[in-house]
């Protein structure tokens, strides 16, 4: 197969025991293409769906959603380029969000990271996208 039909294949990914919650919304929790993966925004939902009311807690399992999803495409965090983030309250988050950012990514190099503030996050207050690369 030519690198250009690689590129153009989408398979879906889902982490275990959340495909449900991914379909009833329309949409994958990731999609692997090439020897990428770009990975949807991933919010600190609890199994049923609902969000983690507690910001710090809500935002680890934000992160701990990401690496079940990035597991389930065959990537870790060290496979991340890029990092994209949503935050409902910017100025009142940096710093928890920060202290976990820290946690999850100790030593360099970081990925790219990009941050916005936004108005609505259908009830989170933190929102992780990434694009990986799928080792080899």
């Amino acid at each position: 197969m030519s690198t250009l039909s690689n590129l153009n294949k989408r398979d879906a990914i889902f982490p275990a025991g959340r495909q449900d919650l991914y379909k009833s919304n329309a949409y994958s929790a990731a999609i692997r293409s090439g020897d990428l993966l770009f990975v949807s925004g991933q919010v600190g939902s609890r199994s049923d769906g609902s969000p983690e009311p507690d910001f710090e807690a809500q935002v680890r399992l934000a992160f701990a959603n990401l690496v079940a999803t990035l597991k389930a495409g065959g990537c870790g965090l060290d496979d991340i380029v890029d990092v994209t983030t949503f935050h409902t309250d910017p100025e009142k988050q940096f710093g928890t969000v920060l202290a976990v950012k820290s946690e999850v990514f100790p030593t360099e190099p970081y990925p790219n990271w990009t941050a916005i503030g936004v108005n609505w996050l259908a009830g989170f207050d933190f929102e992780i996208k990434v694009i990986a690369r799928i080792p080899a």
